[in-house]
């Protein structure tokens, strides 16, 4: 009893240090809180993970207002799982040097790809043109030892993290063939329209921490995704997913599948982003819409998602790093200048941009049209919530309970396993890269930090990042997932 009451109080003195300036710390204190842990002794002392997931545990709270009916579409596909490496040296293929591509049209292209994203330890899907060598490739990974099959696509990943809250009625519309329909929660509900007689096969190459390919070695774990997929890239199941909402009458609606229209050409998305936002736009204006964004490489089409189609009438977006900064380039905001992160992004650049998104395209001005009051954007060592004042609530319990399952489905395990994981989150950070910059400090007995500039919110919560990840896929579908269950909308406008 005595050691835990010790370790309670240089805690509380570690902690008070940090925030009120103390002289320099003693070398002994410094151990305390390192990343890599709050060890006293050998035995039992907890370290800053267990500290930081006690914190979480406690103040994750369901919002008062609770969803019940939530929509879900328009992407979903039959993933298959396999080592990048093992693949493409199955397919004959030999290291070198990578090279990005928007659209891939060969095994090179693939190849040249998969070393670019590897070589940076980045997430990244593409489409690929060839369908008739998309099928060999396919068949090539569907037979590598080891390979497995899972329910894909973004807005099927979040369908089902959203299913396993017995409470949810959860509908999704998307291409839903024989094997996705066999593998999706029982809870799901899928209107006829959205079943069809084939299913879309997405290949997803995983490559782990530390991983080496010739003169390439991945910094850490991460998956490299491509599929020629029509249906999706078309979002065929828009209008069948649309229809289905006066039926359904949900209280939450999730729309995904935007960054497969990217590969289809200029031409078509062009076209099928008007029609899109017309579709969209037919949903009542009371149901609040979350966009899940997705790895993008055509800056006009960004701009076009951005400045005149979906940004403006969607209530709440979720997206990583790659995605935050691509953004940013496509739309001349903060930091575009930025060839890409180095390291852990810095808190107060990914807040300049938070705030640009939301002062640009949201409704940071209370006189503006616009709908948007909500981005989640999550990166392997922290989350940042960034919220409209006056329209959400609970978005503290909300970004931590994204960031708490993170970790847990990371590892493989249904509560965070605090041995298996490490704390990469800057312990001291800024609210922006400019002026006024605010110098923050992360209180693990309190994890969760929050800023306000304006009238924008900003909520931050570390990442308890896991040492061996299992499986990357998916894991930003379940991130927001999870922040949107715990997130209580507030349809008023009230400043």
């Amino acid at each position: 009893m005595w050691r835990k009451a010790s370790v309670a109080a240089l805690l509380a003195l570690v902690v008070g240090c940090l925030y009120h300036g103390c002289p320099e710390l003693p070398e002994q204190l410094l151990q305390y809180i390192s990343p890599d842990g709050l060890q006293s002794s050998p035995q039992s002392e907890p370290r800053l993970e267990r500290v930081i997931s006690d914190a979480w545990d406690s103040l994750i709270t369901l919002p008062a207002r609770q969803w019940s009916r939530v929509a879900v579409g328009v992407n979903a596909c039959v993933d298959v799982v396999v080592s990048g490496v093992g693949l493409l040296q199955a397919l004959a293929l030999e290291p070198g040097s990578g090279l990005d591509h928007e659209v891939l049209h060969s095994k090179e292209d693939l190849r040249e790809a998969f070393v670019h994203y590897m070589e940076r330890g980045a997430a990244a899907e593409r489409f690929f043109s060839d369908k008739e060598v998309f099928r060999r490739i396919a068949r090539a990974a569907a037979e590598y030892p080891g390979a497995k099959l899972y329910v894909g696509g973004n807005a099927a990943l979040i369908g089902q993290k959203l299913a396993t809250y017995p409470e949810l009625m959860v509908l999704l519309c998307g291409p839903v063939g024989p094997k996705l329909h066999e593998m999706l929660d029982e809870q799901i509900v899928v209107p006829p329209g959205s079943l069809q007689e084939t299913d879309e096969y997405h290949l997803i190459l995983e490559y782990k921490a530390g991983e080496q390919w010739g003169s390439t070695r991945a910094p850490q774990a991460n998956r490299f995704i491509f599929s020629h997929d029509v249906s999706n890239g078309e979002m065929s199941s828009l209008e069948t997913f649309v229809a289905s909402l006066e039926e359904f009458q949900p209280d939450l609606v999730v729309l995904s599948g935007l960054h497969m229209m990217e590969g289809q050409g200029r031409q078509l998305w062009e076209e099928r982003l008007k029609e899109a936002v017309a579709a969209i736009s037919d949903i009542r204006k009371d149901i609040p819409i979350h966009l899940e964004l997705a790895s993008m490489t055509d800056k006009d089409y960004m701009n076009s998602i951005m400045q005149e189609q979906f940004m403006p009438i969607v209530s709440s977006v979720g997206l990583n790093e790659q995605e935050l900064l691509f953004l940013s380039q496509a739309g001349g905001g903060p930091h575009a200048h930025l060839a890409g992160w180095e390291g852990v992004p810095a808190v107060g650049q990914v807040s300049d941009i938070l705030l640009w998104i939301l002062e640009r395209h949201g409704r940071s001005d209370p006189s503006s049209e616009a709908e948007l009051t909500r981005v989640h954007f999550h990166t392997l060592a922290y989350h940042v919530l960034a919220t409209v004042d006056g329209y959400w609530a609970n978005q503290e319990a909300a970004v931590a309970a994204g960031a708490r399952v993170a970790s847990s489905q990371a590892c493989g395990t249904r509560v965070v396993d605090v041995a298996k994981t490490e704390l990469k989150a800057p312990l001291r950070f800024h609210s922006s890269d400019s002026e006024p910059r605010v110098a923050l400090t992360l209180d693990p007995t309190a994890p969760v930090t929050a800023w306000r500039r304006g009238n924008v919110t900003f909520h931050m919560t570390p990442v308890l990042v896991c040492k061996r990840p299992l499986r990357t896929v998916g894991l930003g579908d379940a991130i927001s997932a999870e922040g949107l269950v715990y997130s209580e909308f507030k349809s008023q406008r009230t400043f």
